[in-house]
């Protein structure tokens, strides 16, 4: 039987079983030309690919560098793909998050709010581990249970991504978090690439050897392991040691919400959604194709169930920042006043009061920093998105003095990775910022940030 298992014979039926089950159970968000041809070079990768493995000669030795071309670019990826996501593990573990309530709400099962809290140490988790595969697959450490661990993660993101494009419930899939948004289904494709590209290396995994000896290929996969969870770890603590959002030090805000000459604003349009009332099924309709049908009339079979707005083009050299809108308690709009500050301003980020971190240290560090600042009558704010009441309780327990300005969340936890925070800010420009392990005394500010 376990020779069955490894034939040729048995790994050709499999192929081409799990194929079939493919390409019937696949939504129709995804052409059967494109799934065709997907599942066609899978088809072939598994199946005459190995007959070139076992050759001889020439075409052995070609195969042979085609195997290590693949092992590095896969190996590759997956290192950069990790470092860069715990580089920012916050901004990861928010990806998540949204991953987790979407099929929250799609599937209805409540363990998925559970995974949503521990979305933060899976997010260190993922990165550690798309490191840790992609070294031990460039020195050649454990090639077997690599190979198996890399196709399982894949096959996970592919799903992932897959799911996301066909249905449209995450915009970007986080894979190279602000330094490369993909669109899903460019990511979608992305792991398709990886998916094809792993089997190739389970075809070709004799010739996955070590690249150094055993004893130097076991210490570089423990320092792999350290590395792995110390940089997401010390990025979470502190800041991403390299900002790539547009609220960087040394980007200006302002400049960063102006339009280009070449923008264009996106297109969006109406679908009306009606129910056939005898079988529950949906169809949409345009606008145009609304008035064409006249499916209105027909009461007997069809009833309105919804009306939602399709984007149907993409803006064109869209602003880097579209949505920083600062109001004050009264709902007024302050956002020009603070972006022309001319002089320095400090901006306590809080985005979630009932999240913040509240350690008396702390909250002593900022209430010690807004009496400093505002005697050298420099401007200090707050700025939060949650309600007026959570913010009056918040500075009658803090015995906070600055005023307060509210923002939409999703914007503060993309200025600055730390409830709180701390920016620096002149003339709308981001000077510095601080996470509230690093907060700098006043002083300290002064002589290093505002010299002007």
């Amino acid at each position: 039987m376990k020779k069955f298992l490894a034939s040729k014979i048995f790994r050709f039926v499999w192929s081409a079983a799990a194929a079939t089950f493919l390409y019937y159970i696949c939504p129709p968000c995804l052409s059967k030309v494109a799934l065709t041809s997907v599942l066609t070079i899978l088809f072939i990768v598994i199946n005459l690919f190995p007959f070139w493995a076992e050759s001889k000669g020439m075409a052995n030795t070609v195969f042979f560098w085609f195997t290590q071309f693949v092992r590095v670019f896969v190996g590759g990826l997956f290192v950069f793909s990790g470092t860069i996501k715990a580089n920012d593990p916050v901004g990861f573990s928010y990806k998540l998050k949204e991953y987790f309530e979407v099929f929250q709400a799609d599937t209805g099962f409540a363990f998925f709010e559970m995974f949503a809290h521990t979305a933060l140490p899976l997010a260190i988790i993922i990165c550690a581990s798309e490191i840790i595969l992609g070294i031990m697959l460039l020195i050649g450490y454990r090639i077997q249970l690599t190979l198996w661990l890399l196709f399982a993660q894949i096959a996970f993101f592919t799903f992932l991504t897959f799911y996301s494009a066909c249905y449209n419930k995450v915009t970007h899939c986080g894979c190279f978090g602000d330094f490369w948004k993909l669109k899903p289904w460019d990511s979608f494709w992305k792991d398709i690439i990886l998916l094809v590209s792993v089997s190739i290396l389970f075809v070709g995994q004799s010739h996955l050897k070590k690249i150094f000896p055993p004893m130097i290929v076991s210490v570089l996969f423990l320092l792999a392991v350290v590395f792995s969870f110390w940089f997401p770890v010390y990025a979470y603590r502190n800041l991403p040691p390299k900002d790539f959002r547009p609220y960087a030090p040394g980007l200006s805000i302002k400049e960063g919400m102006k339009k280009s000459a070449d923008y264009q604003d996106p297109v969006y349009e109406s679908i009306l959604v009606y129910e056939n009332v005898k079988n529950g099924s949906l169809k949409e309709f345009t606008n145009n194709e609304y008035m064409k049908s006249k499916i209105w009339e027909d009461t007997l079979n069809w009833k309105w169930h919804e009306t939602k707005t399709k984007l149907v083009k993409e803006a064109v050299d869209e602003p880097k920042i579209t949505d920083f809108t600062v109001n004050d308690l009264n709902g007024n709009n302050i956002t020009d006043s603070i972006l022309n500050e001319k002089g320095y301003s400090f901006w306590l980020i809080v985005h979630e009061l009932a999240l913040t971190n509240e350690n008396e240290t702390v909250i002593a560090e900022i209430n010690d920093l807004y009496k400093l600042v505002s005697l050298d009558q420099h401007k200090f704010i707050a700025l939060t998105a949650s309600s007026s009441k959570e913010i009056d309780n918040y500075k009658h327990r803090h015995n906070a003095l600055y005023d307060f300005a509210m923002v939409d969340n999703t914007v503060l936890k993309t200025m600055i990775r730390s409830n709180p925070g701390l920016m620096l800010i002149k003339d709308g420009k981001v000077i510095a910022n601080w996470h509230y392990h690093n907060f700098p005394t006043y002083s300290d500010a002064k002589q290093k940030y505002m010299r002007e």
